[in-house]
């Protein structure tokens, strides 16, 4: 089963490819922005993420793909790596993976001289780090 952290990140790798939500059974699309602020999900995105579970608004589902997010979030789906792009697909639990991945019709990736999307960072962590490296020269 994809945990619902796994399904946040990758509808957030692809929001940062441009990639909207579509809602209310194809009535309305949305593309948070900014997606981070910070170590965490931008209010943007934690407010569309919202939309996104609200069964109020019908079927929601990445822009390209058929996998519902009811679907996703089911014991039936995982989210694992594309063998193309790297970014985060579905996959169907004991099955073959899906041979459609969100980045099939974006003609411009994948594109290795472009940072991939990314998850948040924790800048304190971080800091911590180079400093623990420093301390040792």
């Amino acid at each position: 089963m994809a945990a619902e952290a796994e399904v946040k990140k990758y509808f957030a790798y692809w929001f940062g490819l441009g990639k909207r939500v579509v809602l209310k059974n194809g009535h309305q699309t949305l593309l948070p922005q900014p997606i981070y602020t910070g170590q965490d999900y931008s209010n943007e995105f934690k407010a569309v993420w919202q939309q996104i579970i609200d069964p109020k608004n019908g079927d929601s589902y990445l822009e390209g793909t058929e996998e519902t997010i009811q679907e996703l979030l089911s014991p039936a789906w995982d989210v694992s790596s594309c063998a193309r792009c790297t970014m985060p697909v579905p996959l169907k639990v004991a099955s073959q993976p899906s041979l459609v991945c969100p980045c099939n019709d974006l003609e411009t990736w994948p594109n290795t001289e472009l940072p991939l999307p990314r998850s948040p960072i924790d800048t304190q962590d971080r800091l911590q780090q180079i400093r623990q490296r420093l301390g040792k020269i």
